[in-house]
């Protein structure tokens, strides 16, 4: 009888000092991955901004060479004295000079794509359209003699 009172004694004595000890407190502390909450999964409109196209200079206005003139997607504009016609349409001054803005009327080459694809049905029309000019600026004429033979 002594013997087993000594042994529940014993293991008494053992769970209180684990349950006391300091030991026992410092458990690691384990997060578990957890999935997190989604939106939806609809194909939402892409929200661009629109491109701006139209006039980049006004008339009188003085440019230098490679100026961008005006942006288009269809002919709306057409190149005239000193401007070049993009591969995307926009005109662009060849020479530093002034922009003159004209309505003239257009003889368009009826072999050109772009003019295949947006006059076709008007052969036989009159058509007037804008013209973007760069007049350049007149070189000076006061030159210096240097050698006469």
């Amino acid at each position: 009888m002594a013997l087993a009172s000594n042994l529940i004694l014993s293991t008494v004595q053992s769970v209180t000092r684990s349950l006391l000890s300091p030991l026992s407190i410092n458990l690691p502390c384990i997060r578990y991955a957890s999935k997190k909450s989604t939106g939806s999964t609809r194909n939402k409109p892409i929200r661009t901004r629109p491109k701006h196209r139209g006039w980049r200079v006004q008339d009188g206005w003085f440019v230098q060479a490679g100026t961008i003139l005006a942006t288009q997607l269809k002919p709306r504009f057409h190149p005239g004295l000193n401007v070049g016609f993009g591969r995307n349409a926009t005109l662009f001054a060849i020479e530093a000079g002034r922009v003159m803005v004209t309505c003239e009327k257009i003889n368009p080459n009826w072999d050109h794509t772009w003019v295949i694809r947006h006059y076709a049905g008007r052969e036989g029309q009159t058509i007037y359209k804008k013209h973007f000019n760069v007049i350049p600026i007149p070189q000076h004429d006061r030159f210096k003699l240097i050698n006469a033979f």
